[in-house]
């Protein structure tokens, strides 16, 4: 016997999609800060009904990547500098967290992969890409974080991640880099080491310096 599906059975799908596109646009920096979304024009950009466009919508301001004013207007967050310098000493507490749990997995196959995305790094420096070098140095951090094995803590860093992407793009703007971070130089120094404060202190300078920059 032949089961058909009923409609609404499709909209979960078709939510995880939006919510799951919208989620990597912001967390990379592709979107500005105070930028304004519309369910009409979110609908219409991934060919949805308004349902799933708005479930996508509450969660992604559930997780704080969007903000939802009592008129009813959906944007991307505008940081003060409390709240920059709030989420970096999360970034510094989580990140150096994650880091030091990830050092005793970290083999040279690891560090080699590191390196490889530094390389690539660099690549969307000499491009002037802001997104590509937001969403590549998210991946530098996530490929160490990862050998952790402590997911719900990542899970925690990625939402922190997805709430200052918007912010991110404009500290690149601002910083106007010229050549790859230097404390990710640092942090495999540390890794081929087995140097744990050292590791420390590179991943904590790396993740903050920028944004307490970018508030003071």
């Amino acid at each position: 016997m032949l089961i058909q599906s009923r409609p609404s059975e499709a909209v979960p799908a078709a939510h995880d999609r939006v919510y799951r596109s919208l989620r990597a646009r912001i967390m990379h920096g592709e979107i500005a800060p105070g930028a304004a979304l519309t369910l009409r024009g979110i609908g219409k950009e991934f060919s949805v009904s308004m349902t799933p466009a708005r479930e996508a919508v509450r969660r992604l301001v559930a997780e704080g990547a969007l903000t939802l004013s009592p008129s009813g207007r959906v944007a991307t967050p505008e940081l003060s500098n409390d709240r920059i310098e709030e989420l970096a000493a999360l970034r510094a507490l989580l990140e150096t967290e994650l880091a030091s749990r990830a050092l005793p997995r970290a083999h040279m196959a690891l560090i080699e992969r590191l390196q490889t995305i530094n390389a690539s790094l660099a690549e969307t420096i000499a491009r002037a890409d802001a997104v590509g070098y937001i969403r590549t140095n998210l991946e530098f951090h996530r490929t160490l974080y990862l050998r952790a094995q402590a997911p719900a803590m990542l899970a925690v860093a990625e939402t922190v991640w997805l709430q200052l992407g918007p912010t991110m793009r404009k500290l690149y703007g601002r910083m106007r880099r010229a050549e790859v971070p230097p404390h990710h130089r640092l942090i495999l120094a540390a890794l081929k080491a087995g140097d744990e404060p050292g590791l420390r202190l590179a991943v904590r300078s790396d993740v903050t310096q920028g944004l307490r920059m970018l508030a003071g």
